[in-house]
């Protein structure tokens, strides 16, 4: 997968995002609003034939993309499920059983913010990690209305209320900021 890119800089590249990770083979993953799969396909194959991946989005469209790009590459590890993570319990997964939770342009999406990052608490194995992945709140032409972006500090401070401890920064491009959470 190449980045994608515009006149005005580089866009999000999740193959150099996840380098920064140190996601390994056999992780448990959720990508949730996993979208076409940008982040889950390349995850899938990283985490190989020993992980899981759980594929979660309310569109059903989205997942079908997932699983034709899962089948064009051969991957068995991928499991989508159409959920609405707005509600309580929503992933449908069970306590405690993941290693990782992708969060890409997820919150800016959603009222429920709070409600997304608890799930993304229940579901994590104490001192598993979210992957937080949000547009910038500079004057760009692409991307959400400048009212939808969350500031990276304000993340920050959502993350922490839910129980997390921001652990380190990721390089995302010129369009977003990234960074990991532990629990």
């Amino acid at each position: 997968m190449e980045a994608q890119s515009n006149e005005s800089g580089v866009f999000l590249n999740p193959i150099e995002i996840i380098k920064q990770l140190g996601v390994e083979n056999g992780s448990v993953v959720a990508d949730f609003g996993c979208a076409s799969g940008y982040f889950s396909l390349p995850l899938a194959q990283i985490i190989g034939e020993e992980g899981k991946l759980f594929a979660l989005d309310i569109l059903p469209q989205a997942l079908e993309t997932i699983e034709g790009g899962a089948k064009n590459l051969g991957l068995s590890n991928i499991e989508t499920k159409r959920v609405n993570l707005e509600k309580e319990k929503g992933s449908g997964l069970e306590n405690a059983s993941l290693d990782w939770v992708v969060l890409k342009d997820v919150l800016f999406q959603n009222q429920d913010k709070e409600v997304i990052l608890g799930e993304a608490f229940r579901v994590l194995k104490k001192g598993g990690k979210i992957i937080l992945v949000e547009w910038n709140d500079g004057n760009f032409s692409i991307g959400p209305a400048q009212n939808l972006r969350i500031p990276v500090e304000k993340a920050k401070n959502m993350v922490e209320k839910e129980g997390f401890s921001v652990v380190k920064e990721v390089e995302a491009g010129q369009f977003h900021y990234a960074f990991v959470a532990i629990k």
